[in-house]
C-alpha cells in the first residue's frame, strides 16, 4: 500500500462516518480506554489502592499513553488529506491548534513532562490529576457533545452578556449587603470582596449558611436578592436550552429539491 493510500485510510478511520465498522470499533475502544483512565486516576487518590496496585497502575498508564500518542500522531499525520489542512507543515500546525487536538495533547503531555523533567512531588501530583482532562476526549466521539460545543460557540455573545449581567448583579448585591451588615457582623462581612462569597451562594440559591444577615434590613434585602437570583442566574441555562432547540430543528430540517421544492428522500 502506498503512503498516500495508507494516509487516506488513516484519515477515514478517524473521520466521523467514514471509518466503517473498523472505525466504529476503534472509536468505542478509545472511549472505553478513556473511561478506564478516569477510573484509574480516581483510584490512585485512594492511598491503599495506590500502594497495593502501584505497578499495575503504572503499566496501565504506560499502555494508555502509548495508545493515545499513536492516535495523536496518526491524526496529525493524516490531517493533510483534508482540504482545509493541505500543507505538510502549515496544514498540520493548523490542525494541531484545533481545540480537540489540544485536548489530545493535554491528555498525554503530563506523562512526558514527568518523565523528562525532575519535578517535586506536589507538582507531580498536580500533573497526574491533569490526566482527568482525558475525559474531554470523549467529545470527539459523541455527536451530542459536539452539538453542545457548537451551541456554545453560536450563543457565545448572548452568554457573554448574561455573564456580565450576573457579575454586575453579584457585585451590587454584595456591596449592598456589606453596607447593611458590616456594623453588626464586622468579622463575617469584613469587606466587599469577602461578601462576594455570600452574594454568590445567595444568588445561586445554594445557601451554605456560613454567612447570613442578622439585621432586619439585611434579611429583607437578602430575601429579595435570593428571589431575584433564581431567575437571573438561570438565564444562561435558558439561552443554552434555546440554542439546543434551534440546533435540533436545523438538524431535522428536510432537504428540499431545488426543482420542485418537495422534501428529498435520503434514499434518492
Amino acid at each position: 500500500m502506498s503512503e498516500h493510500r495508507l494516509r487516506r485510510r488513516t484519515y477515514e478511520l478517524f473521520a466521523p462516518r467514514l471509518g466503517g465498522r473498523v472505525g466504529v470499533f476503534v472509536d468505542w475502544a478509545i472511549i472505553t480506554l478513556i473511561a478506564l483512565n478516569i477510573l484509574a486516576v480516581m483510584f490512585e487518590t485512594v492511598d491503599p489502592i495506590a500502594a497495593a496496585f502501584a505497578r499495575e497502575l503504572y503499566l496501565f498508564e504506560l499502555v494508555s499513553v502509548a495508545i493515545f500518542s499513536v492516535e495523536y500522531l496518526a491524526r496529525l499525520w493524516a490531517a493533510v488529506e483534508a482540504r482545509e489542512f493541505r500543507g505538510p507543515i502549515s496544514g498540520r500546525l493548523r490542525f494541531a491548534s484545533r481545540p480537540l487536538m489540544l485536548v489530545d495533547l493535554v491528555a498525554i503531555a503530563p506523562f512526558y513532562i514527568a518523565a523528562v523533567f525532575a519535578i517535586d512531588l506536589r507538582f507531580m501530583r498536580a500533573l497526574r490529576l491533569v490526566r482527568i482532562f482525558r475525559l474531554l476526549k470523549i467529545a470527539r466521539y459523541s455527536a451530542s457533545l459536539r452539538s453542545f460545543g457548537f451551541v456554545l460557540r453560536k450563543q457565545k455573545e448572548k452568554l457573554a452578556v448574561a455573564a456580565f449581567v450576573d457579575v454586575l448583579v453579584l457585585v451590587l448585591a454584595s456591596s449592598a449587603m456589606y453596607q447593611l451588615e458590616h456594623a453588626a457582623q464586622p468579622e463575617q462581612f469584613s469587606s466587599i470582596p469577602a461578601t462576594l462569597w455570600w452574594g454568590a451562594v445567595t444568588l445561586t440559591t445554594v445557601g451554605y449558611g456560613d454567612m447570613y444577615p442578622i439585621t432586619p434590613e439585611g434579611q429583607f434585602a437578602g430575601a429579595l436578592i435570593a428571589i431575584f437570583g433564581i431567575g437571573l442566574f438561570a438565564l444562561p441555562a435558558s439561552i443554552l436550552a434555546a440554542g439546543f432547540i434551534e440546533e435540533l430543528q436545523e438538524q431535522n430540517e428536510p432537504v428540499l429539491c431545488p426543482h420542485c421544492g418537495e422534501p428529498v428522500d435520503d434514499e434518492h
